[in-house]
C-alpha cells in the first residue's frame, strides 16, 4: 500500500528556542504513515537554501520516497510559531516556491499509480482532485477548520476521506453539516475535535471515538497524525472504530515530544 501526500511544507520555527522542525500538512501525513508501516511519498516544492535541505534529509532519514519532489530556486516555506501550555500557536508564514507550485506531467503518472493521494487546503492541487478521483485512486483532503470556504462544496464530490477540525460545541449544527456533505456510498466524512475525539459519518450513521491519554508536550501535527493512522486502516479495511482508534493512537503519539516529528 503506497500513499502519496501532495501539497504543502515548511520549516516550523520556534523563535524563541531558535528551534526548526521540517513540517507541514501533506509531509507530515507522508511521514506519520510511514511511522504507521506504509510506504509514502511526498510531492511539493522547497527551495535551493538551507531549510530545503533539512526538510528534504528529514523525509529520507523518514523513509519518506523523495524522488518527485520540485527542488526550485528561492526560499522554503517557513511557519513562525510558539508553545504556549503545549499548545501551538501559528504566527507569520512565509510561503515561498510552493506559492506557484504546480504538479508535471511525471507527477501525475506517479500519484496514479498510488493506492490513495492526500493534500490539503494549502496544498494548491484541488483542482487536480476531479481528475485524481476519475482515474480510480482513492482520495483524501484536509479542510482543517475552512467549513464554510467555497472550496468545500468544489470538491467535495472527489473526495473519499473527507477531513475537518471543529472545536465548537454544537453537536447537531456538525452533524448535520457532515451529513449535507456526503455526496456517495464510499465516501466519509471525518472531524477531529481536538482532546474531544473525533467523529465520522459515512451516510449510513455516525461513529464517536474519544482520545489515548497521553502527556502533551507539543500539539503540533496532532491532527495530521490521526489523518494518517486513519487512512493506514482504511487501506488495510479494518472497521470504522478501528479506523479512528488508529488515528487516535497515532496522535497521542505525536503530541508526547517537539515538533511535529
Amino acid at each position: 500500500m503506497k500513499l502519496v501526500a501532495v501539497g504543502d511544507n515548511c520549516i516550523d520555527y520556534y523563535e524563541k528556542t531558535d528551534q526548526a522542525y521540517p513540517g507541514g500538512n501533506a509531509v507530515n501525513v507522508a511521514v506519520y504513515f510511514h511511522r504507521n508501516g506504509g510506504e509514502s511519498a511526498y510531492i511539493g516544492a522547497v527551495g535551493s537554501d538551507s531549510f530545503g535541505k533539512i526538510l528534504l534529509n528529514g523525509l529520507k532519514e523518514k523513509g519518506v520516497d523523495t524522488s518527485h519532489v520540485h527542488i526550485e530556486n528561492g526560499t522554503t516555506a517557513i511557519t513562525q510559531v510558539e508553545l504556549i501550555n503545549g499548545d501551538r500557536v501559528f504566527g507569520d508564514y512565509n510561503e515561498g516556491v510552493m506559492e506557484s507550485f504546480k504538479l508535471k506531467e511525471e507527477d501525475y503518472d506517479f500519484i496514479k499509480n498510488c493506492d490513495i493521494v492526500v493534500s490539503g487546503f494549502w496544498g494548491h492541487v484541488h483542482h487536480d482532485f476531479k481528475g485524481f478521483h476519475r482515474s480510480g485512486i482513492k482520495t483524501a483532503f484536509d479542510f482543517a477548520t475552512k467549513l464554510e470556504d467555497d472550496l468545500v462544496e468544489e470538491i467535495i464530490p472527489y473526495v473519499d476521506y473527507a477531513f475537518f477540525s471543529y472545536d465548537g460545541e454544537n453537536i447537531n449544527w456538525i452533524k448535520e453539516y457532515m451529513k449535507k456533505l456526503h455526496r456517495f456510498d464510499s465516501q466519509m466524512i471525518v472531524v477531529t475535535r481536538g482532546d474531544k475525539g473525533s467523529f465520522v459519518y459515512d451516510g449510513k450513521g455516525f461513529y464517536k471515538f474519544g482520545i489515548i491519554p497521553c502527556q502533551v508536550v507539543d500539539t503540533i501535527g496532532a491532527g495530521d497524525s490521526f489523518i494518517a493512522g486513519f487512512l493506514m486502516g482504511s487501506l488495510n479495511k479494518l472497521s470504522i472504530l478501528e479506523r479512528m482508534k488508529m488515528g487516535a493512537e497515532a496522535s497521542a503519539e505525536t503530541i508526547g515530544y517537539n515538533g511535529a516529528w
